[in-house]
């Protein structure tokens, strides 16, 4: 199944302003081996808060300063419970929907959503989308300016009409994800600042396969994901023989990113001009690793560190694209904040096919 992940990277040098976003995933399925019909996840900045599968029926929080949102709201995973027991029902008559749109029987069938918003602390701007799915491929998204559906295939078209016809609940979707979601967004940051406000610094590693390998410089344990991560040489920035990697998740929520370095035509005697540096936002110091042959880790050992940390954190992505679309992609909200987000209006944007 074809699944679009998009990895977005904030530079440094450029300034850029801090993304905060709310989305929720969902998956239906048909048919799949070892996995729930039915799976649900709410994620603040890209960590999970909430989870529901078909196999439970239970919702569960997945973040330690989540009991401060039930202290305020003692209903929250009752509540979301019945929710997702409702959006159960509806997303598995979608699939069969779907499967004769599409003049299918059996087999194995994949029916997602991705909806949420991204929210910028510094301009304000807001960002909001509302995507579904089917096999892989888009199946119908929210325009938010006309406050209609596209249809890219043409299966989805009578599903367009019929969601356009609704102007009411197209508004009241519009609402929702450039207005509610952002305030929800600030409000979850308010209650896991601790936690997804933190900075933690990388521990920073030379590592190489062979003596004729690329140097990986490997960083490791940062947060937030706001990093820049180069090689320079007499003190200046380059790109030749530079193969930058992206910035992957670890499990314990914090990130991890290399970037290697050729050697091929550089003579051992000149290693001393290169130099790894590494930039957290929020972070006056830059972390500088020197290139130096008695610190490189070249054992099979030190091999496996990096390789077993990155085979996870591509396994991490993949579960998290399995549970639903991950596209498109210090300001908080001082008030008290509400107890119960919007999930009526959340209920109304995930109607039938």
């Amino acid at each position: 199944m074809k699944v679009l992940v998009v990895l977005v990277l904030l530079g440094i040098h450029n300034a850029a302003a801090v993304t905060h976003s709310l989305k929720y995933f969902y998956t239906s399925s048909s048919q799949v081996p070892n996995f729930p019909e039915f799976v649900t996840v709410g994620m603040v900045d890209d960590l999970p808060i909430d989870h529901y599968d078909s196999n439970t029926e239970r919702a569960q929080t997945k973040q330690d300063w989540m009991t401060k949102v039930i202290a305020n709201d003692p209903q929250y995973l009752d509540r979301n419970t019945q929710i997702y027991l409702g959006h159960q029902q509806i997303f598995k008559s979608n699939i069969e929907i779907l499967k004769q749109r599409f003049n299918q029987t059996g087999g194995v069938h994949i029916y997602q959503v991705m909806y949420g918003c991204e929210w910028d602390d510094e301009t304000e701007e807001v960002n909001g989308y509302g995507q579904f799915g089917y096999d892989g491929e888009d199946f119908i998204s929210f325009d938010m300016k006309t406050e209609t559906w596209i249809a890219p295939q043409q299966q989805a078209v009578i599903t367009k009409h019929k969601w356009d016809n609704d102007k009411a609940r197209n508004l009241q979707t519009k609402i929702y994800l450039t207005q509610e979601c952002p305030e929800w967004v600030k409000k979850y940051l308010n209650y896991g600042r601790s936690s997804l406000m933190r900075t933690e610094l990388p521990s920073v590693s030379l590592l190489q396969k062979t003596s004729s390998s690329p140097v990986t410089c490997h960083a490791t344990g940062f947060h937030p994901d706001r990093a820049m991560m180069f090689w320079r040489k007499d003190g200046e920035e380059f790109h030749e023989g530079v193969d930058e990697g992206e910035i992957l998740h670890n499990n314990d929520g914090t990130f991890q990113k290399s970037v290697d370095l050729d050697l091929t035509s550089v003579p051992p005697e000149d290693w001393k001009r290169y130099e790894c540096v590494f930039q957290l936002s929020g972070v006056k110091e830059d972390q500088i690793t020197k290139l130096d042959k008695a610190v490189i880790r070249t054992s099979e050992a030190g091999n496996h560190i990096i390789i077993i940390t990155v085979i996870a954190a591509v396994v991490l992505v993949v579960v998290l694209a399995a549970i639903g679309f991950l596209v498109y992609k210090k300001k908080t909200d001082k008030r008290p904040p509400s107890p119960v987000e919007n999930r009526e209006v959340q209920q109304q944007m995930l109607p039938t096919a």
